[in-house]
């Protein structure tokens, strides 16, 4: 007999070997009919595997959020069957579960388009509809590879030899079709739903190597609901009207080439709002950290002894003097600098320090460069060359509670300021590979996690907590904050980095209250991350429509006749006197077409003046989004605008001013 242990503690004897299915039928009826798969000491598992030992179980039904890997998982093996039942020539590779879907890679003569998804749509469904059970089998390595050699599928064979031959080799069949499969699966094709949809279709080399045959990759999604499923498709559509590379071509921001490939072309307008977001970081810190600024060339025995060299250099760019006779003039081999730590350090160290003198925060707006792949550039939310919001904090371990709630305020307070209200924080914990004593970490991860706990207590409101269990950096514990966009996307911009490795690798050290050397702890913080990446996100968050202190040009001065030209130009002077990013349109055009035209370029606001206007002194002024027009005095409207163009952060410092 065994003992099993359920979710709420309770403990029952079976005999051994009994199947999870006829546990949870044990229970009641209604459990086993609707429960899908089951967590067995805490690995999710087949409902069919039997329980040969003392163990935990917990069920889990098709309304469980963990059961969408399993129904995508089971739809890649549905959309497989589908393929080849359409097209029995066809191979199958892989089809590996992916953030909000899973793809299936197949090798046909003639790749598959759009137009074939109707069919496989429908062939899929058939497959759901007959509802035939998943079952398992393990098989030897010669008889899985005599049955899909007789098949034709060379590609299952490759699969099966790059199996470890201490791993099981487990086939999945779903009625008469099958295929090779680590699992688990749900009880049956039934279970899948109607909540499918194939999304697009991409070519791809086996095993991502260039020199092996291209496949062509069926992409989809899956969702437990068809309400789910329409609220995806529903944010793909909006994601692709506020795709930040269309919006940088309207408002004229940027642009990308091939002889810059992962970097960024600014144009005026895109360079005034990278701008206006440093020249707001800048005053956020200007109370509590140095602006530093270290040399973008470093030898690479600087990233030796950072580690850098070892777990990063294949994302780091080389450098040496171009010259015929380089290497013997110079034979030093150069790297760009990836990221501003090393650096930082070398500025700390550099004369003695106090323990007077900490926390002590050096901040950098420093421009880094990592290769990045080709396929895996993106506008500029994945570049080469980008510049970090970079800082580091050296503090005693007694600090760096206090540091690393000081830090989650400004974090907290710059998210609000662009118009983020939905946080998550997590706190990522010790990994398996790691530096530092257990000591160190036990008491880092207890500083972070009382910090955690109080931010949940404090900004409960706005911020949700959770742990993210062995996925700390190598050198330190880590918060994590993942901003929530308009339309329901997450982005992970800010850290909060504990690091016990680089400064003892450097050799830094203060001289503590009792006169002994000690080792500074280091925290890396982040903020934005990539300022031009952050820069995409806003683009994409707010659709363009930035707020006016944000928007690159603010305001545009339309004339509707050349009588009204002089007043246009008076306007324009006294806005810019006044600190505001302003434009005139004196073209000669129907007022109908400039306000077109601005309105496609997000220019918040629109001043338009004609005879009328400059001879009453008056302005009418569109908004952007909004058909009406309001008409005040040009004093007036140069107060609202000034108003509303000062900066969050300026706003607060003047209300609290007021309120002293």
């Amino acid at each position: 007999m065994i003992d099993v242990t359920f979710k709420d503690g309770a403990k029952r004897a079976f005999e051994a070997g009994i199947s999870g299915l006829d546990i949870a039928k044990s229970i009641s009826p209604s459990l086993a009919k609707r429960t899908v798969a089951m967590v067995l000491d805490g690995v999710l598992s087949d409902l069919s595997d039997p329980v040969d030992r003392d163990a935990t179980i917990e069920f889990v039904t098709r309304e469980d959020p963990r059961s969408l890997e399993l129904i995508r998982h089971d739809s890649a093996h549905v959309l497989a069957e589908a393929v080849q039942s359409l097209w029995p020539d066809t191979q199958v590779t892989i089809g590996p579960v992916i953030e909000n879907g899973f793809y299936y890679d197949f090798f046909r003569a003639t790749p598959f388009t759009p137009e074939d998804f109707p069919a496989i749509e429908k062939r899929m469904r058939e497959i759901i509809a007959r509802d035939k059970p998943f079952t398992k089998q393990v098989w030897s390595r010669d008889e899985a590879k005599n049955f899909f050699e007789k098949k034709g599928e060379a590609f299952k064979i490759e699969l099966i030899d790059a199996i470890p031959a201490d791993q099981s080799l487990k086939i999945y069949a779903q009625g008469d079709w099958l295929d090779l499969c680590r699992g688990p699966h749900m009880t049956s094709t039934g279970k899948i739903g109607d909540a499918f949809k194939l999304m697009k279709v991409a070519g791809a080399y086996w095993r991502g190597d260039s020199t092996k045959p291209m496949l062509s990759r069926i992409y989809a999604t899956a969702f437990a609901s068809k309400p789910d499923l329409d609220a995806y498709l529903k944010q793909i559509e909006e994601a692709e009207k506020r795709d930040h590379r269309k919006l940088a071509r309207e408002m004229d921001l940027f642009h990308f080439q091939e002889e810059g490939p992962g970097a960024i072309f600014w144009h005026p307008k895109g360079w005034t709002l990278f701008q206006t977001l440093i020249a707001y970081m800048r005053r956020r810190l200007a109370a509590d950290y140095q602006e530093v600024n270290a040399p973008q060339v470093l030898d690479k025995h600087m990233w030796e002894i950072s580690g850098h060299w070892q777990w990063y250099r294949e994302n780091m760019f080389m450098a040496r003097p171009a010259g015929d006779d380089a290497e013997t003039e110079d034979e030093r081999i150069y790297a760009l600098k990836p990221m501003n730590c090393p650096g930082h350090v070398q500025i700390f160290k550099n004369g003695l320090r106090s323990y007077r003198e900490l926390p002590l925060r050096f901040a950098e707006f420093g421009m880094v460069h990592r290769y990045e792949p080709s396929g895996a550039l993106h506008g500029v939310m994945r570049v080469r060359a980008f510049t970090q919001d970079d800082a580091h904090i050296f503090c005693t371990e007694e600090q760096l509670a206090a540091e690393c709630h000081k830090i989650n305020e400004l974090i907290l307070s710059v998210y609000h300021d662009f118009g983020f209200d939905k946080i998550i924080v997590k706190l990522s914990t010790r990994p398996e590979k790691r530096v530092g004593t257990d000591a160190a970490w036990d008491h880092a991860e207890a500083v972070m996690l009382r910090v955690l706990e109080e931010i949940k207590a404090r900004h409960g409101n706005v911020v949700t907590t959770m742990l993210n269990p062995g996925e700390g950096a190598f050198y330190g514990p880590k918060f994590e904050y993942v901003l929530r966009d308009a339309i329901g996307r997450d982005w992970q911009c800010g850290t909060t980095q504990v690091d016990f490795n680089l400064p003892e690798r450097f050799g830094a050290f203060y001289i503590s209250a009792a006169s002994e050397k000690t080792t500074p702890v280091m925290v890396h913080r982040a903020i934005c991350g990539s300022l031009e990446r952050f820069i995409g996100i806003l683009l994409e968050h707010h659709a363009g429509l930035l707020p006016l202190w944000l928007a690159p040009l603010q305001i545009v001065v339309c004339t509707i006749t050349q009588e009204a030209d002089d007043y246009a130009m008076e306007i324009i002077a006294k806005a810019r006197k006044r600190g505001l990013r302003v434009e005139g349109d004196l073209r000669n055009e129907k007022i109908s077409y400039k306000v077109r035209e601005h309105s496609l370029a997000k220019v918040p606001a629109l001043v338009v003046v004609g005879r009328k206007e400059a001879t009453e002194r008056t302005v009418s002024i569109r908004r952007l989004g909004s058909n009406e027009q309001r008409a005040s005095t040009l004093d007036e409207a140069l107060a609202a605008l000034i108003e509303e163009a000062m900066p969050p952060d300026i706003k607060a410092e003047q209300a609290a001013d007021r309120a002293a």
